[in-house]
């Protein structure tokens, strides 16, 4: 506790809330839709949310503090955009069948040891390229958002320029309280009001097993969140300095999905670009003292989880525009590095460029994610510059 005390900081505790806030604003929509198709009603729903903000929140919290870094979990936004579009056609107890499924191949894959070791063989440059591409739109997002709201964006945009300068631990700090006080201004300060103070209720659904939904539907659920979030989120992992070891964290993912699955916690895994938020110098300019920021959001996601109701129609009152804005500019110092790391070496240079074009141009083969085939993509083409001619 005291090593606790000694390592807080302001700023990884606002990474960790502002990655917590990203994360919920900007794809709770998804999970709803998810939620719905699988036939939930509204009770249903909140229990999905809470089940979540539970997961989240105890894998953020005890792997941060085990490993003294910023481990940052999520739920499968794509997996979530997937289950959306497949589940219409069996039953609720069914679709809660095939998540308990999708996480027992997590748990598989961490306690085998393959992801680990299939992480190793990329080399850092091509990890960096990768992040790099994923993280791209969120950058050109701030400026999409300025189309839709020039004020907004153009103040939040200022302010962090200015703090930067003057007070760079804070930036995104006060970039948070700019961005809320012109809503808030801009509203009268009703939005507040109109929020419910309210507690949900969990809902236990047992599971049962459709052959055809648990190879149609859990199979490429396992695919897309190994694909789209357990890769970028070691990439982060790694061109952040951290070494933690990957199995174990994989492992709790799956673990953490099948026990919560009955509850709508539909698929757990590493965070990208929230963990961004919380890896970089803006959390923190010492490496070993940004875990706070993984604790934080811990917390954070357990108090949004315990919320319910309540939580979800906070994080609906702010504009889309002010949390692209938001998360472009949280991620703008890593974008930057990442690309400096990725490009810096000669010899990997052309290797790491097609590894970014193909994450960013968001191709997809089978319904695998543009992630995967630029780590390919970028492999095979270092492979075939290192070969020998006679």
């Amino acid at each position: 506790m005291l090593k606790i005390l000694k390592d807080f900081s302001l700023s990884a505790l606002v990474a960790g809330f502002v990655a917590v806030l990203i994360g919920f604003a900007s794809s709770v929509a998804i999970v709803f839709q998810a939620a719905q198709a699988a036939g939930a009603d509204s009770n249903t729903i909140v229990s999905w949310i809470m089940a979540l903000g539970f997961g989240m929140g105890v894998t953020c919290f005890f792997l941060s503090l085990w490993y003294r870094s910023p481990v940052i979990t999520a739920w499968s936004t794509p997996g979530a955009a997937l289950l959306a579009t497949s589940l219409g056609t069996i039953s609720y107890a069914e679709a809660i069948g095939v998540f308990v499924f999708a996480g027992l191949l997590t748990l598989l894959t961490g306690v085998s040891g393959l992801f680990d070791k299939v992480m190793r063989l990329v080399p850092l440059p091509l990890a960096c390229a990768m992040l790099a591409g994923v993280l791209f739109k969120f950058g050109l997002s701030i400026f999409d958002a300025m189309m839709s709201d020039v004020f907004l964006v153009g103040i939040m945009l200022v302010t962090y320029l200015v703090s930067k300068r003057l007070i760079p631990r804070y930036a995104v700090l006060f970039v948070l309280m700019a961005g809320v006080a012109f809503v808030l201004e801009k509203s009268d300060g009703q939005l507040l009001s109109n929020i419910p103070v309210e507690l949900g209720s969990l809902v236990w659904v047992w599971p049962e097993w459709n052959i055809s939904a648990l190879i149609g539907i859990g199979v490429p659920l396992y695919i897309v969140t190994m694909t789209s979030q357990n890769i970028p989120g070691v990439a982060v992992m790694r061109s952040s300095g951290y070494q933690t070891p990957v199995s174990p964290l994989i492992s709790w993912t799956g673990f953490m999905s099948i026990f919560l699955a009955p509850l709508g916690g539909f698929a757990f895994n590493l965070a990208a670009i929230t963990a961004a938020i919380c890896s970089g110098d803006e959390c923190h300019k010492d490496p070993k003292r940004r875990y706070i920021a993984g604790l934080s959001a811990g917390v954070f996601y357990l108090l949004a989880g315990l919320a319910g109701t309540s939580v979800v129609a906070l994080f609906s009152i702010f504009p889309a525009t002010m949390i692209a804005a938001l998360a472009g500019i949280a991620l703008l110092g890593t974008i930057g590095m990442n690309l400096k790391n990725a490009m810096a070496d000669d010899s990997n240079r052309e290797a790491a460029l097609v590894t970014f074009l193909v994450t960013v141009s968001g191709v997809s083969f089978g319904g695998i994610a543009s992630a995967f085939w630029g780590i390919l993509f970028g492999v095979i083409c270092l492979l075939i510059s290192n070969i020998k001619l006679k």
